[in-house]
């Protein structure tokens, strides 16, 4: 509930300061600087040093990144059944593909499951991070494109140069060797900013007027996003005969809403931010009540 009231406070108060027009009207493109350039990266230094990788943990990244790559084909057939323009596509493929595992998903895992299960939700929030930071980045590159087609050197530049996947490999690296404990005050506070800042964004981009036209493409997005995704991730465990609370943990974050995210990304690389905002704000409300239908259905199976 507290999370709840949070996403409507800093929704509508984005939507609030733009209609009265005491802020500037590109106030969310310097909101987002910051998300991507600080933020983002201290999420990494946050949790990435204090992972234990083992065998068992490859479920949720193998599950988190399948559950991406299928959604990429999933609106490539949809949006060429319906003729659809590359960069609605690609929209579709950023808030349709990547999971709130985070914002959303650990406070449900705790209320759910309990804390003692968060290092599981971790994984795949990190694997959701650095899929979004490289698969979703190379789909918002070709939609932001004209041509829809860009060589295979502007795509790694960019990817080498977005702040949050440098943010994630520095993570990674850096902590083989210094120890950040001393920082982590830094990080979390940092990293604390995400969350409110990325909806207040949301907020000061949301336009209602044509919002009928989007519903066929809100409502394939949601329905790949809160019920094929997670119908996907349990198949996965069901083949690959996984049991217990790796399961049930990677199952429920992948039935997680939209990724705040992406509705950034969207705006950096000019996507439809239109659709792409309304998407997280209605899969938000939605992802409620679908999540407490996923656990019932993993207390069943596992």
């Amino acid at each position: 509930m507290v999370n709840f009231v949070l996403i409507a406070v800093c929704i509508i108060a984005g939507m609030v300061f733009k209609a009265t027009k005491s802020i500037h009207p590109d106030a969310h493109k310097g909101i987002n600087t910051w998300i991507l350039y600080l933020a983002l990266p201290a999420v990494s230094f946050k949790y990435l040093p204090k992972l234990h990788w083992t065998s068992e943990m490859l479920f949720p990244i193998i599950a988190t990144f399948l559950t991406s790559v299928f959604c990429f084909f999933f609106m490539m057939f949809y949006s060429r059944s319906k003729g659809y323009s590359r960069r609605s596509r690609s929209t579709l493929e950023l808030v349709s593909g990547y999971s709130n595992t985070s914002f959303l998903g650990f406070p449900l895992v705790s209320a759910f499951y309990g804390e003692s299960l968060l290092s599981i939700a971790v994984i795949c929030d990190q694997t959701m991070f650095f899929s979004l930071s490289t698969l979703g980045i190379i789909a918002a590159i070709k939609g932001g494109s004209k041509s829809g087609k860009v060589s295979a050197r502007l795509i790694l530049k960019r990817l080498l140069t977005f702040p949050p996947l440098m943010g994630c490999i520095a993570a990674l690296i850096l902590s083989q060797f210094i120890d950040f404990t001393w920082a982590e005050p830094f990080f979390d506070k940092l990293a604390a900013t995400v969350s409110p800042l990325a909806l207040f964004s949301v907020g000061l981009q949301l336009k209602f007027n044509g919002w009928k036209k989007l519903i066929p493409q809100m409502s394939v997005s949601m329905l790949y996003k809160l019920i094929l995704a997670p119908a996907v991730t349990l198949l996965l465990a069901l083949l690959f005969g996984i049991k217990g609370n790796i399961a049930r943990i990677t199952i429920f974050e992948s039935a997680m809403p939209a990724v705040l995210t992406s509705s950034i990304i969207a705006e950096q690389f000019r996507l439809n931010t239109k659709l792409a905002n309304l998407t997280i704000g209605f899969s938000i409300v939605a992802g409620l009540f679908t999540s407490a239908f996923w656990y019932q259905i993993i207390k069943v199976l596992f």
